[in-house]
């Protein structure tokens, strides 16, 4: 039920973005399409409150954005994203894999100056993911064990051992970086911080120090219309 209100809200705030933008077309707004890579990680603490130690994990993104002029230079660039997540750890002879599929609103605030023919563009705001999907892989020599994960805000005593728990909701920080063409056609450096965590809370774990984030940053290509 709340995936399908989070889903219901994405679509009506980017309609409402989109409509607002189409009436501000002369004043430099207009839609994106965009897409590009990520590197992705996990940050924060495990069970015993020991720093995570992850490397990062390739992934992509891809979505479109709407840009609407709120002030000279300036722009509120609402969003809607298909952003994959996630971590790589190995731990003796065990790699650990977790992929997880977000839906993701980012609302940035863009400040754009013209260089040449082009802008070059400077932004930041919030993000609010929910996951859709995830997978975990196990690695052991030539045993590879998949498990799918299963997204909760808490875990209690008869759940799964084996199985993997995350948080759906996610919320954090962007920032991005960018040139952007006369034609229409960009390049941006994204950076996102994850503020809030996406471990469920275990209550089969006596004092329970695990405190997960997402991280990471991307190359995104582009061409707004």
């Amino acid at each position: 039920m709340k995936a399908r209100q989070l889903y219901t809200l994405l679509a009506l705030v980017f309609a409402t973005s989109a409509t607002m933008a189409q009436s501000t077309e002369s004043e430099k707004g207009g839609v994106a399409i965009l897409g590009g890579v990520n590197l992705q990680n996990f940050n924060g603490k495990d069970f015993n409150g020991d720093k995570l130690e992850n490397d990062l994990l390739a992934g992509f993104h891809a979505g479109l954005n709407v840009q609407i002029p709120i002030a000279p230079e300036f722009y509120f660039q609402p969003g809607l994203m298909f952003s994959t997540k996630g971590a790589k750890n190995t731990t003796g002879q065990v790699t650990s894999t977790y992929r997880l599929s977000y839906l993701e609103l980012p609302l940035n605030l863009v400040y754009k100056s013209q260089v040449g023919n082009g802008y070059i563009m400077l932004g930041f705001g919030p993000y609010v993911g929910y996951a859709v999907s995830g997978k975990a892989t196990y690695v052991s020599g030539s045993v590879e064990v998949n498990n799918d994960i299963e997204f909760t805000n808490e875990v209690n005593d008869g759940d799964g051992l084996l199985t993997p728990y995350f948080k759906p909701l996610d919320f954090g920080g962007n920032i991005l970086f960018g040139y952007e063409m006369a034609g229409g056609l960009f390049f941006q450096l994204n950076s996102q911080l994850g503020m809030v965590k996406i471990n469920p809370d275990d209550n089969r774990i006596a004092d329970d120090k695990t405190n997960v984030k997402n991280t990471g940053f991307g190359l995104s290509a582009g061409y707004r219309f």
